[in-house]
């Protein structure tokens, strides 16, 4: 197989990595392929830090605005239309860029995902989601500890989702999610990835976060989910689950105030921000580059030419 040379930005969440993007894109002439499981929702563009779309019409952006907030998009949807899209930007003698903070999109485009589909009950699904309702998301997260404690460790207590299909699976196969995943048939889209990490002291990091949010909150992002509300989008769906969507629906449902909402989404992107971290360091090759250290964009560019002249020889 002739595989494809690409690139992505990588790194926690407010980090740098879309001014990155924007910047280097040109002297690349690149198209940016987005790596967020939230951008890929329309509707979504204050809370999911979007680019505008001045940007986009200056510098194509890919797998932003493909679903409704409604509808189910899995990593396997995402990862089947990006194949595509990989090989139209090449068509079109341009380079595809990838940028985003979505660890299981890279692992299922880069390092294989199961290409077999797994079983699932109903029943045994509602069986861990009246638990999680009846006794707190923390007693179904442990469950899960109890038998797979590498699948617990990649996913938040609060994800009460994806911690219900762990169990699912390993009650209807026997199996926990991650030996399956060890086991199982991979997919191979033949691309050769090369990473470029950002990194930023911690304290500065959370600075940012808190900066963004505070900026959010004030300019659209309280009004974001009103009109979200107001059409029939709410917390039965998991796009309206994540960071500072789930607060702001509170706040609107009268359950806390809008400083509250603000606290609390702060918390927990700084939580997940951590998280993203201890994920990240384990992608590999990367070249990873401290955006507070006078960041050189011309040794990543160098980087990147490198990588794409030796797997196009």
């Amino acid at each position: 197989m002739n595989r494809q040379p690409v690139v992505a930005i990588i790194g926690p969440t407010a980090v740098g990595k879309t001014d990155l993007s924007i910047s280097i894109a040109g002297s690349l002439s690149a198209e940016i392929i987005s790596v967020d499981s939230r951008q890929v929702y329309r509707y979504m563009d204050i809370g999911t830090d979007k680019v505008s779309c001045e940007i986009r019409r200056e510098i194509p952006h890919h797998m932003i605005d493909v679903a409704d907030p409604d509808e189910k998009f899995s990593v396997s949807d995402f990862s089947e239309k990006v194949s595509k899209i990989v090989k139209r930007i090449y068509s079109r003698n341009k380079i595809p860029l990838f940028v985003g903070g979505t660890p299981f999109y890279y692992y299922a485009l880069f390092h294989g995902a199961l290409n077999s589909e797994l079983p699932t009950d109903e029943n045994v699904r509602a069986k861990y989601e009246g638990l999680a309702n009846s006794q707190g998301a923390e007693l179904l997260h442990m469950r899960l500890a109890e038998v797979d404690p590498v699948t617990a460790d990649r996913l938040h207590v609060n994800d009460t989702r994806r911690v219900t299909r762990a169990l699912e699976i390993y009650e209807l196969t026997g199996k926990s999610p991650s030996e399956i995943f060890n086991e199982g048939e991979k997919r191979d889209y033949g691309f050769e990835i090369l990473y470029i990490g950002l990194t930023r002291p911690r304290e500065e990091l959370f600075k940012r976060i808190s900066d963004r949010l505070t900026d959010e909150f004030k300019n659209g992002f309280v009004e974001e989910v009103e009109w979200l509300l107001k059409n029939g989008f709410d917390s039965r769906f998991n796009p309206l689950k994540g960071l500072g969507y789930r607060e702001l629906i509170e706040f609107h449902q009268n359950k806390i105030s809008l400083d509250e909402a603000l606290i609390n989404s702060i918390s927990r992107t700084k939580a997940f921000c951590r998280r993203q971290e201890t994920w990240f360091k384990k992608f590999e090759p990367a070249k990873w580059f401290n955006v507070s250290e006078n960041l050189s964009e011309s040794e990543i560019l160098s980087e990147i030419k490198k990588h794409l002249e030796q797997n196009n020889s």
